[in-house]
């Protein structure tokens, strides 16, 4: 199942970066897509809430 999660914060690269780092340190399969301020997010509900926070945690705000 594929989810979409809108970061409100990332409008840079080293911001994308940032949240990419913050999901390397877990197992989520992801796409970031700077362009339109999103994260895609491959797997179960578990995983969705396992970006969540790890993008939260690095300081960035969902939408």
């Amino acid at each position: 199942m594929k989810t979409i999660i809108f970061v409100r914060d990332m409008k840079t690269e080293d911001q994308a970066d940032r949240i990419r780092a913050a999901l390397e340190d877990t197992r989520v399969e992801y796409k970031v897509a700077l362009e339109s301020g999103a994260v895609v997010i491959e797997g179960s509900n578990d995983l969705v809430y396992a970006a969540k926070t790890a993008i939260r945690e690095a300081g960035f705000t969902i939408q």
